[in-house]
């Protein structure tokens, strides 16, 4: 499990600016002109359409995808009753996935009221603000009550996720489950451990699929729900029952499924020896379930089983479900999020689920098994389809059940606009660092005594990515790490100083290689003193996998002991460098940007061949632009004749890429000005994704500029050509860019045939 530290998550949620999220106006108001739009005078037009006709509050704001998620505090993860004001960061991350998995804008609203009905009055007196509610984080019994009287208070969707959310998910799971193991779910015995929001609200989705209420027994911390209890809230004692059961033990002779949504622990091992053949348990207890999965599994290897962790199979997690809800009730303006709507989300996941699993799935979760099956119920968070299953599914019930005001009707359209809302890069990164965690390797570290490094090498470490070698003074690296509270635990410390025969033997090796480029044994003895020489040795002899290094030097004094020991892949002369630019309009590739200052013609061409290579290897279809100050000719010049012949023999050298040039950068990432202009172009119909600049200074002007001012952020430089996974930072990278860095050498260590 990913261990957290205290002071990294105070100091995520403290660097400048606090907290986690921001308001970014979404058009120009750079001049007075922008001004008087946006505010006065002009903003009385749209002022005045609304209150003719109250629906324009959707054509002329941002309400239509604009979702509140309030919360007054009282069951806050597992923290419990911790108040409004501390539940603002959990309300804030919730926005978060809003935005992250269903592009939704979200303002978090913490309100300082354990009433219900002040509380319900606050919340309905929201709605002219929002399109969407979703309730966070209330306590049982009063969650019941408040989300059913504002559900038929207010007209806009509505959801209490802690209750329909795991209810939705675990329902999909339920089904999948059952279809595997061959049962009828009404015909399943169920035991039930947890009687809160969502152990209800579970239930009540089940009864929907078709579970007996006869069939189902429930417990909570006092023990089993019977008829004489007294203490529960109606919508609890719905599922009291008259069996003549005294405990779990007794509860779960002969059943079919058990369902936790309790404590840790709470469930022995030895009990899933009385449930019926093939067991369905679902331990949704966080962070640690009510049995634990290893002891489950080794107990009965008959047992299908699910948790809410992301380290088991089958993980039960909310994000699967509430982003893409929302998104598609929103999209056609439906009043209220109903149980069809829910039931749709229900079989859409399940459907899913059986659907082969994309290669940037398996690729991201270093799984090529995944398939359905026992351990694969449900699909993994990361799976793209996600937005376009579940929100055309969510709106069509809404259109179908009468709720929605605002009907589809290209629905093929519809799920292009729901992928261009996202765009692939907000998982880039993720499918990588997924992947790497999946296989780790050694990377390692040639200038470890820097906090940066040894904070990414911790990182690294915690999460899993890889198993951190760090170059340097023991002493020193372990007085930093000390001064900066980092956990070097799992990092393996090589002074190279204290090397002598490994020296001797890493030298003599070089001496090889170099012997007849002027080198001698001398000398190679006084390169393996250093510590990028000895690290570039250690990856090609194989005592590590990858190597990171150039935080404290130049591009250039960096990468040569890398080139003399390791050197270039078969067929490759000259290695170059590429920036990948995450932008919320998608991924885009800049390459050479750091190392070949001014490449001829024919060495652009070698360029664009491992640039393309290296854009697949970020599961991302090349459409490469060739880029100069000119337009297909419309200016004379040393640099677009080079470019020009550089397009014409790339073009030759590769027939099956979509590429084109010369062209400028804003023509090249303009699909309106290529098909105004240029419309013979084969990049005019999306434009151009991956730019291959004719310089260094161009494409290194060009991704700076970028990172500091255009609201990007730059992952690179990767180092394309090279026999081995080599990667030198930017000068002063920071502890992102390093852990970014390490996940893409272990990823392209894994795949053993060069990919970068």
């Amino acid at each position: 499990m990913l261990k957290i530290n205290k002071q990294d998550a105070l100091n995520y949620h403290s660097q400048e600016p606090a907290g986690k999220i921001e308001v970014i106006p979404t058009k120009p108001v750079s001049t007075q002109l922008d001004l008087a739009l946006a505010y006065s005078p002009g903003v009385a037009e749209p002022c005045k359409e609304i209150a003719a006709n109250p629906d324009d509050v959707y054509k002329y704001t941002a309400k239509g995808n604009l979702v509140a998620v309030i919360s007054n505090g009282t069951a806050v993860l597992g923290l419990g009753n911790i108040g409004p004001a501390a539940s603002k960061p959990v309300m804030e991350g919730k926005g978060v996935l809003f935005k992250k998995f269903a592009g939704i804008d979200c303002f978090d609203i913490e309100i300082d009221a354990t009433d219900p009905d002040e509380f319900i009055r606050i919340v309905k007196a929201l709605e002219p603000t929002f399109g969407g509610i979703n309730l966070e984080d209330i306590k049982a019994p009063e969650c019941f009550r408040i989300e059913t009287e504002l559900r038929e208070k207010m007209n806009i969707p509505l959801m209490h996720d802690d209750q329909h959310g795991t209810a939705i998910i675990s329902s999909a799971a339920l089904l999948n489950a059952l279809e595997i193991v061959g049962k009828k779910i009404e015909e399943v015995q169920m035991v039930v451990s947890g009687a809160g929001a969502a152990a209800v609200s579970c239930l009540r989705l089940y009864l929907a699929l078709g579970l007996k209420k006869e069939n189902v027994v429930v417990f909570d911390k006092d023990g089993l729900i019977h008829e004489r209890r007294t203490n529960l809230a109606p919508i609890q004692m719905q599922f009291a029952t008259s069996r003549a059961v005294n405990n779990l033990e007794e509860a779960l002779e002969g059943a079919d499924v058990f369902l936790g949504l309790s404590a840790a622990n709470v469930l022995p091992a030895g009990l899933l020896l009385k449930m019926a053949p093939n067991p369905i348990v679902f331990a949704l207890a966080n962070p640690d379930p009510e049995v634990s999965y290893q002891l489950a599994m080794a107990t009965r290897d008959d047992l299908i089983m699910a948790t809410g962790r992301s380290d088991h199979p089958n993980q039960v997690n909310n994000v699967l479900g509430f982003p893409y809800i929302f998104r598609g009730a929103m999209d056609v303006r439906a009043t209220e999020i109903n149980e069809a709507m829910k039931l749709a989300a229900v079989h859409a996941l399940a459907e899913l689920s059986k659907e082969p699993v994309p290669e940037m799935v398996n690729k991201a979760y270093g799984d090529n098994t995944l398939a359905f099956g026992r351990t694969y119920l449900i699909p993994k968070p990361l799976d793209p389809r996600l937005i376009t299953s579940i929100s055309p599914a969510v709106a069509r019930a809404a259109m179908e059940s009468g709720v929605a005001k605002a009907p589809i009707e290209d629905w093929a359209a519809y799920e292009d606009h729901l992928r261009a809302r996202l765009g692939v890069n907000q998982k880039l990164m993720n499918r990588i660092t997924s992947a790497a965690k999946a296989n780790p390797k050694r990377v390692v570290f040639a200038e470890a005594d820097n906090y940066k490094i040894l904070k990414a090498a911790q990182i690294l470490r915690d999460e899993g990515v890889c198993w951190p070698i760090l170059l340097g003074p023991q002493e020193k690296i372990e007085t930093i790490a000390r001064e900066n509270s980092v956990d070097l635990e799992g990092c393996e410390i090589i002074n190279i100083l204290k090397q002598d025969a490994k020296r001797d033997e890493y030298a003599a090796i070089l001496y090889g290689k170099r012997q007849r480029r002027g080198m001698t044994l001398y000398e190679g003895r006084r390169l393996m003193r250093e510590r990028n020489y000895f690290a570039a040795m250690m990856v090609e002899t194989g005592e590590a996998d990858a190597c990171i290094t150039g935080l404290t030097k130049d591009y250039g004094k960096s990468i040569i002991p890398s080139l003399q020991v390791i050197g270039t892949e078969e067929g490759v002369r000259r290695v170059a460098s590429m920036y990948i630019i995450q932008h919320k309009k998608g991924p885009y590739f800049f390459a050479d940007t750091t190392v070949n200052i001014n490449p001829t013609a024919e060495e652009m061409v070698e360029i664009i061949g491992l640039t393309a290579r290296a854009v697949k290897f970020f599961d991302t279809e090349p459409r490469i632009a060739v880029i100069s100050y000119s337009n297909f000719g419309s200016n004379a010049g040393v640099l677009p004749e080079k470019t020009r012949k550089a397009t014409e023999l790339a073009k030759a050298r590769f027939p099956n890429l979509l590429i084109d040039g010369e062209m400028q950068a804003n023509v090249a990432l303009s699909p309106q000005l290529l098909q105004e202009h240029y419309d013979f172009s084969p990049l005019a119909e999306k434009g151009a994704n991956t730019l291959v600049f004719p310089n260094v200074e161009s494409g290194n002007i060009a991704y700076k500029v970028l990172q500091e001012i255009g609201g990007a952020e730059v992952i690179g430089p990767v180092l394309m050509g090279m026999r081995k996974p080599v990667h030198i930072l930017q000068l002063g990278a920071s502890v992102r860019d390093i852990v970014n860095m390490a996940s893409i050498a272990v990823v392209d260590a894994q795949m053993g045939s060069k990919a970068l």
